[in-house]
């Protein structure tokens, strides 16, 4: 098995992204697109002279399709990745994985019963620092990770959320900025702290007064390691500030990325400002490699279209792994991982109480 034929659910602003990668990728075979607005599949289909369709169990069973990425609102995540799952197609979602944890689970019951892959889309572990941070815990250069942060303060406007109607609504995107901004920074807290014991957590919506959901949270969590983290997520600060995660080791050593700074990113909209760079490092011998490394991966980052170029990344990383049979860099539990999360920050502020892990 050399090439995949490939297809995308959901021909918005991120379609371009996946539809941009199947074309380049030598183990793609980009052949059809779905949305359920069939005129806004054929206008995105002719572009990359692939077939349009607005039914998924149609396209993967017509075209034989094996793999196909979810590009939809949030709350659609699942109905289009269980049906595709089930008839055994291989499935990226973008993140979140699904709006719900009760969907996630679902999701992975379908792939399982299909025996299909399911990834989440999570291209900041693709980023050089991030990668450098996940080496330096494995190798033990901090010992113990035992503090996690994450600190993402941003800014989102009026104009934003009536870009699109599903914005902003708990029924059209499953939540605020802990849904759509900051799972990118969650995941990376727990691909670096490891598995959650229980979670204390509050949100407000603090200065955007037209939309439904949260513009802001905190969070304190235990890990089962015996570390501690903390989370200060936000779109009510202005102007747009950065994002950051950083971890500690009982060692005394710490390791930190700050993933964006600048204007915060909108998928098909606006670029990405700054680069992503390690703005902390005090691992022994190594504290002077920082400038280092930022000049390495900054020049880097701007040397490749960095809008879709990781995102290039991962469909390849998840098209190998399908075709050799070896697990995903950031496969379907992983995603499961940061919607549990993000779902015990949400219990947590409506019981007003600490959240064990597992969630029920």
């Amino acid at each position: 098995m050399g090439k995949l034929k490939t297809a995308l659910v959901g021909c918005g602003k991120v379609g371009h992204f996946h539809a941009k990668a199947f074309v380049n990728l030598a183990q793609s075979k980009f052949t059809a697109v779905c949305d359920y607005n069939l005129e806004r599949a054929q206008d995105f289909a002719k572009q990359y002279g692939v077939k349009a369709y607005d039914n998924v169990e149609q396209m993967v069973a017509n075209e034989g399709i094996e793999m196909l990425s979810v590009c939809t609102p949030h709350p659609i995540h699942a109905s289009v990745a269980i049906a595709a799952s089930k008839m055994g197609c291989h499935v990226l979602i973008e993140k979140p994985l699904a709006s719900n944890l009760a969907d996630c689970r679902s999701i992975l019951a379908a792939a399982k019963e299909g025996n299909a892959k399911i990834g989440t889309v999570c291209q900041r572990r693709f980023y050089r620092p991030c990668l450098r941070i996940k080496k330096a815990i494995d190798e033990g250069k901090i010992g113990r990770p035992i503090i996690g942060t994450v600190t993402m303060l941003g800014w989102r406007d009026k104009a934003y959320y009536e870009s699109d109607p599903w914005r902003g609504t708990w029924q059209g995107e499953g939540g605020g900025v802990l849904v759509n901004q900051a799972p990118h920074q969650l995941d990376l807290l727990l691909w670096y702290m490891g598995e959650v014991e229980e979670v204390y957590g509050v949100w407000r919506n603090l200065n955007h007064p037209y939309i439904e959901v949260e513009d802001t949270a905190v969070a304190i969590i235990k890990f089962k390691n015996g570390g501690i983290g903390n989370v200060l997520v936000s779109n009510s600060q202005n102007p747009a500030l950065f994002g950051k995660v950083h971890v500690h080791g009982d060692n005394g050593a710490s390791v930190g990325v700050q993933t964006d700074g600048g204007a915060m990113f909108i998928a098909g909209v606006s670029s990405i400002t700054e680069p992503p760079y390690n703005d902390l490092w005090t691992v022994t011998g190594e504290q002077e490699q920082l400038d280092i490394w930022k000049k390495e991966d900054c020049d880097f980052f701007n040397s490749v279209d960095s809008m879709y170029y990781y995102h290039q990344l991962q469909i390849e990383d998840f098209l190998n792994s399908v075709i050799h049979n070896t697990p995903p860099l950031i496969d379907g539990n992983a995603g499961l991982k940061t919607v549990e999360l993000i779902e015990a920050i949400y219990r947590s502020t409506h019981d007003n109480k600490v959240i064990k892990f597992p969630l029920d």
